[in-house]
């Protein structure tokens, strides 16, 4: 049992990178905490050793050597310390070894429940130094499991089973063991008690991460993603602008035979993405985000950031878009509130 005990310390810091050391002080704290409430002594009063050559582990209870005996739990009489060996002298510690087996159903859980915790503390240590400077970039990682009932599919990312909750799920797309599924760290949530890792496949930042490692010139900074407005799994408008007057933003972005774009769309499951030449003039910008629709400035206020748009009356439908779809993606995307009227 002590042999598999030791193993399974091996196993755990191979493959949770968690120090056998550091498990060992958890678990001496865990016994010493067991035996406490078993059988009603100071934690300090208990030791622990363990021998990682002889695959061993031993349980004393120290017992102080005194003249009189006011507590048999942690003090010996002279005379009894000397049956044991006649070395004992007052102020000696005698040590009665403890057969870990004996510590009763509630202690044994005290200790389990110590064990475990420190497991979760060490795992969540490494799991937050593993992504912590990775928040906001894509990973890719490789489906373990998928629970149908909850609707979260769990992904091997460097070791580390994270989920990938329903509400962080391109609407409509499945998942099988064994895909290989690209991911945006989106965050990193700590409290008290745990550390958690979300994965994301709908926000802005994905769509962002993708233009950068599809598109060279968005990668090396010539062109630039300004503003991203999502309805993942729908429809997304993408702003783009290029710093260099001789290159084409969106151009760049669609590439020869539009391979690139289409590369992106491909991982995006159906979504539409509309590319959007970004300005720095709100009304000009404006103007480009209710595309494909055709429409002219009436009026803009700069400070409440709103303004309305006329339309031919055959527009009205394609300015507002199915559901307001076009009018409220560009009101994202530009940051403007847009109210859209017929002439």
């Amino acid at each position: 049992m002590n042999e598999e005990f030791y193993k399974a310390l091996a196993l755990l810091q191979q493959e949770k990178g968690i120090p056998q050391k550091y498990m060992l002080e958890k678990i001496r704290a865990a016994i010493a905490s067991a035996v406490k409430r078993d059988r009603s002594v100071p934690a300090e009063n208990v030791d622990v050793v363990f021998d990682e050559t002889k695959k061993t582990i031993s349980v004393f209870i120290k017992r102080l050597v005194v003249d009189t005996v006011e507590d048999p739990a942690i003090e010996i009489s002279v005379e009894e310390a000397r049956t044991v060996s006649a070395k004992y002298q007052l102020g000696d510690y005698v040590r009665d070894e403890v057969d870990p087996a004996t510590v009763g159903r509630i202690a044994a859980k005290v200790g389990k429940n110590v064990i475990v915790q420190g497991i979760n503390e060490a795992v969540n240590g490494s799991l937050i130094n593993e992504f912590e400077g990775q928040k906001g970039t894509i990973v890719t990682g490789t489906v373990d499991r998928v629970d149908e009932f909850n609707r979260v599919v769990y992904l091997n990312i460097n070791g580390y089973s994270l989920p990938l909750n329903l509400r962080d799920q391109i609407p409509g797309e499945t998942f099988r063991d064994g895909d290989h599924v690209k991911v945006c760290v989106s965050d990193i949530r700590r409290n008290a008690k745990s550390q958690e890792i979300v994965l994301s496949r709908t926000n802005a930042e994905f769509l962002r991460r993708l233009f950068q490692v599809e598109i060279p010139e968005v990668a090396d900074g010539t062109v630039r993603v300004m503003a991203i407005s999502r309805e993942a799994g729908s429809r997304s408008k993408v702003a783009v602008w290029s710093k260099n007057p001789d290159v084409d933003p969106v151009g760049a972005c669609i590439g020869p035979k539009q391979m690139r774009i289409n590369s992106i769309l491909s991982e995006l499951h159906g979504e539409r993405i509309d590319l959007i030449k970004y300005s720095p003039d709100p009304e000009e910008f404006i103007v480009s985000a209710l595309s494909p629709a055709s429409v002219r400035i009436i009026e803009i206020n700069k400070n409440d950031r709103t303004c309305r748009v006329a339309v031919a009356a055959d527009q009205l439908s394609l300015a507002i878009g199915k559901t307001g779809q076009n009018v409220r993606l560009a009101a994202g995307l530009t940051n403007y509130h847009i109210d859209i009227v017929a002439e």
